[in-house]
């Protein structure tokens, strides 16, 4: 009864990642610190290595459960399972019916998670500020010239897939950010809510390559070169605005497999042009609440981190 509570906890800690991990700005890595189980994780990942694969291939299922700390894993990827999918529903509707909103709820998510990754900078230095820029301008460019719809081919659901898992295991930055920069976001949310297995079975694989690769990489330059890391990461957020902005103008669209009309290539304009622009409302008062409400959530979390961290 004792190990049931335990592993239903630790499945209620997953639902809380894989909410955070929807939700570009909010990072699932950051829920896990709150939690306590950071480093819990971290060791169950790295765990899964050529000593797991020697027990995998003689067979012996119970060691290797027990190597991979397989009931922890197994509850947590449930309740992440569980958040994403139940979630992706509902954001997708929402971008549908209330777009300039949400993107402005992402917006303030962004601009704050930002700026909390860069308190943990403790000594500013020449270093520090050119990663800021140079994490910023790439990020900016990036976004920028990209398309606004990047191929859909398997080859970049598995590049996409590898590269935003990473973000799991980083406090500070989410999965879902990554997927904003790769231009599927929306798609692969789409796809979970009308479960498309072979998207998402390509998506999956790439996760697996990431967590199991990636990660380690990632783990590395935190260790190595954790300030100079932290500063290219903020700057890279704070680049990315660029592609989160709530007022758009298409220059450039297509017909997509379903028929409908999406945008190819998009423009930012301001929320006075945006009416004249495109002949919609740009609800102005409503994104400045909505961008005020993606602040205070991620400040009310980083608080909730804090004072946890304080009393250890």
């Amino acid at each position: 009864m004792e190990n049931l509570k335990k592993y239903f906890l630790i499945y209620l800690k997953g639902i809380g990642m894989g909410g955070a991990d929807v939700v570009p700005g909010v990072s699932g890595g950051t829920i896990a610190f709150i939690t306590g189980i950071y480093e819990t994780l971290l060791n169950s990942i790295n765990s899964i290595n050529l000593e797991a694969l020697n027990y995998l291939k003689q067979f012996q299922i119970k060691a290797l459960w027990k190597h991979v700390n397989g009931n922890f894993l197994t509850a947590l990827l449930l309740g992440i399972a569980t958040s994403v999918v139940t979630l992706a529903k509902v954001i997708t509707g929402l971008l549908a019916d209330y777009p300039i909103q949400v993107w402005s709820f992402f917006f303030g998510l962004i601009i704050i998670s930002a700026l909390i990754v860069l308190k943990e900078i403790k000594h500013w230095n020449v270093g520090v500020f050119l990663g800021i820029i140079v994490g910023a301008t790439l990020a900016y460019f990036i976004t920028a010239f990209s398309p606004a719809e990047t191929p859909e081919a398997s080859w970049f659901l598995f590049i996409a897939g590898a590269v935003a898992i990473c973000a799991m295991i980083l406090p500070g930055i989410s999965g879902s950010f990554i997927l904003l920069l790769f231009g599927k976001y929306e798609y692969v949310l789409t796809a979970i809510k009308e479960l498309k297995i072979m998207d998402l079975l390509f998506f999956a694989l790439g996760c697996i390559v990431g967590i199991l690769s990636f990660s380690r990489l990632v783990s590395w330059l935190f260790k190595k070169y954790h300030q100079l890391t932290i500063a290219v990461l903020s700057g890279f957020m704070l680049g990315s605005l660029n592609k989160v902005w709530p007022w758009k103008e298409a220059l450039k669209t297509y017909v997509d497999r379903h028929g409908d009309v999406k945008p190819l290539v998009e423009a930012n304009v301001m929320p006075n042009e945006y009416l004249a622009k495109t002949g919609l409302e740009p609800y102005f008062l409503q994104a400045v609440l909505f961008a005020a409400g993606g602040l205070l959530l991620v400040f009310a979390i980083d608080r909730i981190a804090s004072l946890l961290k304080a009393e250890d």
